[in-house]
Parts: structure tokens; C-alpha cells; sequence
């Protein structure tokens, strides 16, 4: 079977039917990115709780299927306009980086491109710098191209390294702009919004496969936790090499993110071995259920 790899899904807000029809269909690891949860948190303790849950409770979770789970951690550009929670949140970042699993900076970026996302992007980028690890950076659903140019522009001020940020949610109208930098280039694939298994085909077929990323971004809301291995057979049929379809969905987000430290490669090309009788906290994912060991 073909072995895939989703860098970017919020797997807090999938559930259990997902990590077994994901497994199934090929996919071997994820990367799930800090976000936004669909409504604004109130204080630092439901960060630190947000947090504790991507390093914790849910890699296990994810391990009860087989599946290798990372995490990047950050604040997300929707939450950086509230001032002083931001900067609260800024203060517990360096704790969390140095955790098992934590393979990046992310999701950073931007989403009104206010001047307080500007200054809470910087600082996570600086962030990653002096933690040695990648960066995922979050381009806004509103002026794309504004927000992707003043991204590059911020990259370039903080003096990161290119290759190790990778730039997301690109299209048509933005891939070119990031082509021009070192920047690795990622884009989810979305029903109906976004980007299409046949959009981002084209976009491999002008461009070419190098530093290209596709994910899912599956959520809370209305997305599909199979886009990965979707892309994979719309590559396929139009014309692209299963060496082709490896690297694009496979060897190019993990080569990304092993920048880290934290992920290797040989070890996420193949499922975990499934034992459902361990507890995480004395709590299981089975409710009642017979455990599966394989």
C-alpha cells in the first residue's frame, strides 16, 4: 500500500472513525498545528489546557490506531489581536517547544494583517529561531496575496532561514510569490473551497514537485480528513509517477519537518503497532470496547 503523510489536520476535532479510515487508506503520520477552535479562548488556562491535549491525550489517541502523531505549537494570528492574552500566551511558547512531538512553530501568520498579528508573527519567528525548529506559517482567507507578500516581507525582516518555513493554504495567485524564495510551499485541499485534488494537479503539473506540500487542514468544519490520499490517485490519473506521488505526499513534509529533530523518517513510513489496553490518564478512546492488538 501506498504510504502517505497529512502535515497539516486538526485532529482534536475528528473523531475516532477518522484515525481508522485514514490508516486505511495509507496515511502513516500527522502533524497537527495549534489553531483557532471556531471561538475566541478567554484566558491562559484554556491555552495551556488547548496545548496540553496536542502533546498529550491526542498523540495517544492517534497511537491507538497506528498512526504517528506530531504537533506544532503556536499562537494562532486570529487570537494574536487580543493584546494581552497574546502575550501571555507568547511567555508559556518556550515550555511547549521543547516537548516530545513538538515539531514546529505553527499555525503562525496572519488574519485581518492587523499590526498586532505583525508583531506576534515576528516574535515566533524568533521564537523558532532560537528553538531550532521549522515554522508553519497560516496565510489569511482574506487579501491572500497582501497577506502572503507582507508573510515573506516579515520572514525576511526576522532573518529565519528560508527552507525552514513552510508557507500554507497557497493557490494559483500565491504560489508564485512564494516560488521566488526559499520557502517550502503547502496547500490544502478542501471540498468545494481552497484548493481541489484537479487545482493542485495542475499547479504540480506547471510548477513541478520540489518543496511542494499538500494536506488536508480537515477541522471542525466542513472538510475531508482523506484529501491526502485523494490528491494521490488525481495524480495518479493524470499521469504522475508513484515516485512522483511519494514525494509530494509523502517524503516532502516529512523531509520538512525532520528539520525538528523530533520525526524520523524511517520510523513514520510504516503504522504503529496497535496495543488498545494502554490508558493515557487511566482513559481510553474504547469506551467498553475489546481492545485491538497487532
Amino acid at each position: 500500500m501506498p504510504t502517505y503523510f497529512d502535515p497539516h489536520i486538526h485532529m482534536v476535532s475528528r473523531t475516532t472513525d477518522d484515525y481508522q479510515n485514514m490508516a486505511a487508506a495509507g496515511i502513516t503520520g500527522v502533524i497537527e498545528p495549534a489553531f483557532w477552535q471556531g471561538q475566541a479562548r478567554t484566558s491562559l488556562g484554556s491555552f495551556v489546557d488547548y496545548f496540553d491535549t496536542l502533546v498529550g491525550w491526542e498523540r495517544f489517541r492517534a497511537s491507538m490506531f497506528g498512526i504517528h502523531h506530531f504537533c506544532t505549537i503556536g499562537l494562532n494570528p486570529k487570537e494574536a489581536n487580543n493584546y494581552g492574552l497574546a502575550n501571555e500566551v507568547l511567555d508559556i511558547l518556550p515550555r511547549y517547544l521543547v516537548k516530545d512531538g513538538v515539531v514546529g512553530v505553527g499555525e503562525i501568520g496572519y488574519d485581518d494583517i492587523t499590526p498586532e498579528e505583525d508583531r506576534f508573527l515576528a516574535l515566533q519567528l524568533e521564537l523558532a529561531r532560537q528553538f531550532d525548529l521549522p515554522v508553519l506559517v497560516h496565510t489569511p482567507h482574506r487579501d491572500k496575496i497582501g497577506g502572503t507578500k507582507r508573510t515573506l516581507a516579515v520572514i525576511r525582516e526576522v532573518g529565519i532561514a528560508e527552507d525552514r518555513v513552510l508557507i500554507d493554504h497557497l493557490n494559483e495567485l500565491t504560489l508564485p510569490l512564494v516560488l521566488d524564495s526559499g520557502c517550502w510551499r503547502g496547500h490544502s485541499i478542501y471540498p468545494n473551497t481552497k484548493m481541489s485534488e484537479q487545482r493542485m494537479v495542475a499547479l504540480l503539473q506547471q510548477y513541478g514537485t520540489e518543496r511542494m506540500v499538500v494536506n488536508s487542514a480537515a477541522d471542525w468544519g466542513v472538510s475531508d480528513p482523506l484529501k491526502v490520499p485523494k490528491t494521490a490517485d488525481a495524480m495518479r490519473q493524470a499521469g504522475f509517477s508513484e515516485a512522483q506521488v511519494e514525494q509530494v505526499l509523502f517524503h516532502n513534509p516529512v523531509d520538512f519537518f525532520a528539520q525538528s529533530g523530533q520525526l524520523d523518517k524511517a520510523a513514520v513510513a510504516t503504522l504503529l503497532p496497535i496495543d488498545q489496553r494502554r490508558k493515557w490518564q487511566d482513559n481510553s478512546a474504547l469506551r467498553g470496547q475489546e481492545p485491538v492488538v497487532r
